[in-house]
């Protein structure tokens, strides 16, 4: 049979087709006076999505780099760090953290959970040499969301930065980075952004850039003092992604049409919708609180293969939907509904996702999952986004 193809992974995701006509455009030379109009115009949209009003770093490379910028250029090495590790990306800011030679205090949070506002601010007065804190707002091997406002209040009374990733989540729920007192945010381009991968963006607040201008350099490409004076003259430090970010400019204008509260509030919908249908299958929740907007992760009926039931809903409906990592593999199945997708297109995945759990040996719940979830996504439009909802099945 064919199918039409429906990328719900979380990352890379669908691009919509005035961004694809975008990156068609005929090449334009980076150091030029047409490129350097882009840059300006992106630059004023892209401290609306930030929600600062500082510049905001656009970086060759995936969000992984800004990662590594973003650690190699706040922190010395033989500084003192806190990680969060509650999941595949937390444990990669300790990689990276490690990599620049920092010491690494390390709250282990159970897979599927959120860390506690109070452990770490315990483990900050227990030890006032910490001088970051590094976290994912959405954490996307397990779909939690972090509680980066909560985190940022106990970090700007002292002198210690706070380090977010938000790659699978700016764009997709709410993070006002001078609002809230974030130190450092970043994201990458192939999730919210509904970019091709390939772009990072990265924003610090004034303290952050007071550290980094003190801080020798770790890596000669990642920079970030000298990346800000070329970014005032509408440049990057070296070749831009010119493509990329001509693109950009295109997919912030869709997003920015009708306001980030228009998107926040789609993606909540869409949040709602998956979560609802998911359990009136009767599937468990895989973050049962604290949960992120663009990414949805349930754990299977015992005895099905997860890698199994991926395989069948992109081989027999055309769903693309990703599974769990490490001792998760096989057990869960993540599906994202961030970008450029639709209720349509969650209602395409979680119809592949009940078929395919079905053929690999397993049983679902209630017959009417889709009735469900669609009413869940319009009672959700019908409210604040966050507002919770009750999840119910028959």
């Amino acid at each position: 049979m064919l199918n039409k193809v429906r990328l719900l992974t979380p990352g890379p995701t669908p691009l919509p087709e005035r961004v694809r006509l975008a990156l068609a455009r005929d090449m334009i030379h980076h150091r030029k006076s047409e490129f350097k109009a882009v840059m300006r115009r992106v630059q004023e949209q892209l401290r609306v999505l930030f929600g600062t009003e500082g510049p905001v770093l656009p970086l060759s490379c995936s969000g992984t780099g800004a990662m590594t910028a973003a650690a190699h250029s706040l922190f010395a090495p033989g500084e003192k760090v806190l990680v969060v590790e509650g999941g595949k990306f937390g444990q990669r800011w300790r990689g990276i953290a490690e990599q620049r030679g920092l010491t690494v205090v390390s709250i282990e949070v159970p897979w599927g959970q959120a860390v506690a506002p109070e452990d770490v601010r315990r483990a900050l007065d227990a030890d006032p040499s910490i001088k970051g804190v590094l976290v994912q707002l959405s954490e996307t091997s397990t779909g939690v969301l972090h509680p980066v406002e909560a985190l940022a209040a106990l970090t700007r009374s002292r002198d210690v930065l706070l380090v977010v990733d938000g790659i699978s989540g700016v764009s997709l729920s709410p993070c006002p980075m001078d609002a809230w007192g974030i130190d450092c945010l970043l994201t990458g381009s192939q999730k919210g952004l509904m970019l091709p991968p390939g772009l990072a963006l990265l924003a610090l607040s004034p303290r952050a850039w007071t550290r980094a201008e003190n801080t020798p350099s770790g890596c000669f490409y990642f920079n970030l003092p000298k990346e800000r004076a070329n970014l005032e003259k509408g440049q990057t430090l070296f070749t831009s992604p010119v493509g990329l970010i001509v693109g950009l400019q295109e997919s912030l204008s869709i997003l920015l049409e009708n306001g980030l509260d228009a998107v926040y509030r789609k993606q909540w919908a869409l949040t709602m919708m998956t979560r609802t249908s998911a359990t009136a299958l009767g599937l468990e929740l895989f973050a049962p609180k604290n949960f992120a907007w663009g990414i949805t992760s349930v754990l299977l009926p015992a005895g099905v293969d997860g890698v199994e039931v991926v395989r069948l809903a992109a081989e027999r409906h055309g769903v693309y939907m990703a599974g769990g990592q490490d001792h998760l593999k096989g057990r869960i199945v993540r599906i994202g509904h961030m970008g450029w997708v639709d209720w349509a297109d969650v209602m395409a995945g979680l119809h592949a996702l009940a078929a395919s759990i079905q053929e690999a040996g397993g049983h679902i719940g209630s017959r009417d999952y889709l009735e469900q979830g669609l009413a869940a996504y319009h009672a959700a439009l019908a409210v604040a986004p966050g507002a919770p909802l009750p999840l119910t099945h028959a």
